[in-house]
Order: C-alpha cells, then sequence, then structure tokens
C-alpha cells in the first residue's frame, strides 16, 4: 500500500501537474500583432481568475501540502522509533 501511495505522488508531481500547467499555458497562449503572449489571453476576466487560481493551487499549494504531510511522517516515525528504542533499553 505504502509503494502504491509513493509512486502514485512521484507521477502526480512529476507527469500530471506539469502537463496540466503546459495545458493551461498553451490554451492562454496566442500570437497577437506577430508576438507571442504566453499566459496573457484569455476569453473573460472570469476565466483568467480561474487560471490563475488553479495555478496558483497546482503550483504552490498542492507541492507544499505533499511535502508538509510526507515530513510530518518521517518526524513522526523517526520521534516514534527513538521513543521505543530508548523506553526499551530502560
Amino acid at each position: 500500500m505504502r509503494k502504491r501511495l509513493v509512486y502514485a505522488g512521484m507521477v502526480l508531481m512529476w507527469i500530471v501537474l506539469p502537463t496540466f500547467t503546459a495545458i493551461l499555458a498553451s490554451l492562454s497562449t496566442d500570437i497577437v500583432h506577430g508576438f507571442c503572449i504566453p499566459w496573457g489571453v484569455n476569453s473573460s476576466h472570469g476565466a483568467e481568475k480561474a487560471r490563475v487560481a488553479s495555478v496558483f493551487v497546482v503550483t504552490y499549494l498542492l507541492p507544499l501540502m505533499m511535502m508538509i504531510f510526507c515530513y510530518s511522517r518521517i518526524v513522526y516515525a523517526l520521534t516514534h522509533k527513538v521513543i521505543n528504542h530508548v523506553l526499551i533499553k530502560c
């Protein structure tokens, strides 16, 4: 179960999220008067707000939450191993 969760997290972080960001970038990029305008062409103000919010969540909040979760599990495992090791020796 843990290996599957780790592999799923790796696939999410390294394949799904960059693909999602690339798709959003390609949808909002266009050539205007001979110049490429990346991330600048939107059909409406609401579409722009939704794109910016989704990019913020995908590129900042989701990786941050995953790191917090993983590091808290590491700290939890290490502290319980140390506590159990100290209690066994006493």
